[in-house]
Formats: structure tokens, sequence, C-alpha cells
């Protein structure tokens, strides 16, 4: 009798963890979003109503013992949910493209000075720190690492720093294949255009406030079906959210900052609230509470894609 009282305790406890609205903690490990084609990703990265929304982990996802741009970082960020990973490019003294968002070595690294007077040897030699100044075991990865790690686990966002050659980013991301996976964020429509000229495949992420900035890539050449929108770290309005949705276009909503605060005053529900008015994606520092807001929304609504697993 006991027994059958142990699994029915059991049982119920399965069952409440799984209805909708009731999910307490991020998923277990083994979230991963798996893409193995370009095409695969252009259908991930086309909105329908039926759109799944996501989290875009700000600089890989840090925590406390956890470093920006790391992949040990990548990996415990990732390992809860699916997850859109953006990370920083930096060149280094001998060419090597390697993930740091700082000109300088001083926030992030056992070493001082600027990232481009040392080889890729000396920056391996130097320790990562995370974000409270502790310092890690974890080394600086190059990008050809990241690219390799993110197959069949996450999509990325590639924001390549000043100075760093396009052409070279990209000759890493054909040599990895990491096409399926890799979404190239550019700031202004003219870097979008020399993008998408240099690989017209590739899909790109380019800064669309209002119409007017889409109708101005596309007299550059660059299609609907290649692009994401970011529209800002403000909400914008209403009719812009629903104009690019008209085009098949996701938007990445930034709450780094203002409204990362707003949600840690208000309560976390507002990253909820920033889906249901019309983002599709939340690059955010705070990729655990939104997460957690995500995961309802997607469960509130029974939103599947055959891409997560």
């Amino acid at each position: 009798m006991k027994i059958k009282l142990v699994w029915f305790v059991l049982l119920v406890s399965i069952v409440s963890c799984s209805a909708p609205g009731t999910m307490n903690a991020l998923s277990g490990d083994n979230v991963r979003i798996e893409l193995n084609t370009i095409d695969d990703l252009y259908r991930f990265t086309t909105y329908s109503d039926s759109r799944v929304p996501l989290i875009s982990a700000h600089r890989g996802g840090p925590e406390p013992g956890f470093p920006e741009n790391a992949l040990e970082t990548f990996q415990n960020a990732a390992g809860k949910q699916p997850l859109i990973i953006e990370f920083d490019i930096a060149i280094s003294k001998d060419s090597s493209l390697i993930l740091m968002h700082d000109d300088k070595l001083d926030r992030t690294t056992t070493g001082t000075g600027l990232v481009k007077d040392y080889t890729l040897e000396e920056l391996q030699d130097l320790r990562l720190k995370d974000n409270d100044g502790m310092v890690t075991k974890f080394q600086i990865p190059t990008l050809m690492e990241a690219l390799k790690w993110g197959s069949g686990k996450v999509v990325y966002t590639l924001d390549v720093k000043r100075g760093v050659p396009y052409e070279m980013v990209i000759e890493e991301i054909r040599k990895a294949g990491a096409e399926p996976y890799s979404i190239f964020i550019t700031y202004s429509a003219d870097q979008a255009a020399r993008v998408h000229e240099l690989a017209p495949d590739l899909m790109i992420s380019a800064s669309i406030r209002k119409p007017e900035d889409l109708l101005r890539l596309n007299d550059l050449g660059v299609p609907d079906n290649r692009l994401v929108a970011f529209v800002g770290v403000s909400e914008p309005d209403p009719e812009t959210y629903e104009f690019l949705h008209e085009h098949g276009i996701l938007c990445i909503l930034g709450t780094m900052g203002n409204l990362d605060n707003q949600a840690k005053t208000r309560g976390d529900v507002v990253y909820y609230d920033f889906i249901d008015r019309g983002a599709d994606i939340l690059s955010t520092d705070r990729h655990n509470e939104a997460g957690l807001q995500l995961q309802k929304y997607r469960s509130d609504r029974q939103l599947v894609s055959p891409y997560i697993h």
C-alpha cells in the first residue's frame, strides 16, 4: 500500500509540473535548437501566428562564476531553455578571431591593455573573469571553437566589433558549416547591404524601428526573408510590430538596460507582456528570469517548434 501511495504522489507531481502556467523552473539539461540546413533557419526565423518566442542571451548569458563570451557560459545558459546566444567577435594581433566584447582586456580577463596587442597564444594564457571580477579557470575562446560548439544546440547572433573584417567572419562561418544557426548583427542599412553582398544566403539582424528602415534595406537589395529586425531598446508602436510581421519578419526587442530594470521593479511578468504585445525575441541580461516568463507564455499557448528538442 505504501509503494502505491509513493507512485501516486510522484504521478501527481509530474502532472502538476507539466500543466500549462504552473512552471516554476526552467527546463532541464539538453534543451537544444537543431537546425541542419540554411532552409531550416529561414523557416525558423519567419514570423507566423504560431511562432515560438525565445530569449537571446546577451554576451552569452553570464552569471556568477560564468564569464561573458565563454563557451562554458553558453553551455550553462543553453542547457536550461531553447536559446539564442549573442556574442562578440574581436581580432588578435596575429589576426585570429576570438570572443571578446571590450577593446581592452582589463575588465573581463586577467590581462591588461588592448586585445589587438596580443597574439592568440598570449590571449589563451589568460583567464576570464566573471562580471563580479572573480577569476575563473575558463579561457578566451576562438570564433571557430564557438561555431563548432553551437551546432545542433543554439542559434547565434554574431556582433562583429569594429576593425574585424566581415570577410574573415564569413569565411569562418563557411569553414564551420555554421550557416544554419548563425545570424549576422548589423547596425546600419549600409552594413546589412554589405553583408548581404558578401554572403547572400546568410541571415542578418538589422536595426528596423520604422517601416522606412525596411524599405531602405529593400532598396539596397536586402530581401525580407534574410532579415530579423532589431526594433530597439524600448518598445516600438504596435503598428511597427504589425508591419514587420506582415512581411514575415521576427522582431528582437532589446531589454538589456532600462527594460530589464523595469522588470526588476515591476516584476518579471513584464517579459511575458513584451511578447504578448508583439516582440518575438527578447535580448536580455536576465536570461533566467525572462526565460521563465517565456516558458510560461509558450506553455499557456501550447506553442511548439519541430526544431526545438
